[in-house]
């Protein structure tokens, strides 16, 4: 067990990640190397040149998929560009706790960019009229929820306060790129085994730990900008 995470059986608190529950399976290794390459300095045109501009195709891995789309909120801040997360309240049935882009279930007739605007409007009151959706990044089949997630990337003039206006969230706020690519905030996971093991994406921040569905998409936004050569 890496130290930094709560050993949910014993329920004390370590050092870094927060007091988030990790449900791992009994057979699981550590992967510390991250898949992306040399890390610099982004600003918003960066993330505009490698977002899918156009979107993509709906398409399930599995019959009988929840569409989903959420919001990856970012704005140039005092340390580079930010990205907005919130928490997971705990009294939710699912993914109580973890930290989350806003977002949630597609209604009937609307697209991607609909929901996830709706969605961050009413769970944490952004304005989508200050909100400039640019693309989206790769889609998300998720295994507990059964979600078929859509993540669209959208840019605000700057990190603005924001607050949970529903019981979903608890916690809301806007955490540097740079916080997140620090030495030692990431690891990775390989869990099951050979040959359907599967890779997760944990960042370990002073105190609260990304991972899941929400790990995977920012790993996915790093190895674009960061891509190794």
């Amino acid at each position: 067990m890496r130290a930094g995470y709560l050993d949910q059986r014993v329920g004390e608190r370590s050092q870094r990640g927060g007091a988030q529950i990790v449900p791992r399976p009994n057979v699981w290794l550590q992967v510390d190397t991250a898949p992306w390459g040399h890390v610099n300095q982004v600003d918003c045109e960066d993330i505009r040149s490698v977002v899918d501009a156009q979107g993509r195709p709906l398409e399930p891995q599995f019959d009988g998929a929840r569409h989903a789309a959420v919001l990856v909120v970012l704005a140039p801040g005092a340390r580079g560009m930010e990205v907005l997360l919130t928490r997971r309240s705990q009294h939710l049935r699912q993914h109580r706790g973890e930290m989350s882009f806003p977002g949630g279930k597609m209604d009937a007739g609307e697209t991607p960019e609909q929901t996830a605007l709706r969605e961050a409007h009413e769970e944490v009151g952004l304005d989508p009229t200050v909100v400039e959706v640019i693309g989206e990044l790769s889609h998300v089949n998720t295994a507990v929820s059964l979600s078929y997630i859509i993540p669209k990337v959208a840019i605000i003039e700057h990190p603005i306060p924001l607050q949970p206006q529903t019981g979903e969230a608890d916690r809301v706020m806007w955490v540097p790129l740079d916080e997140l690519l620090q030495p030692g905030v990431y690891h990775g996971e390989l869990w099951g085994t050979p040959p359907t093991e599967r890779l997760l994406h944990f960042f370990e921040l002073s105190d609260e730990t990304v991972w899941g569905a929400t790990g995977r998409m920012l790993a996915d936004l790093f190895c674009r900008l960061f891509p190794h050569h």
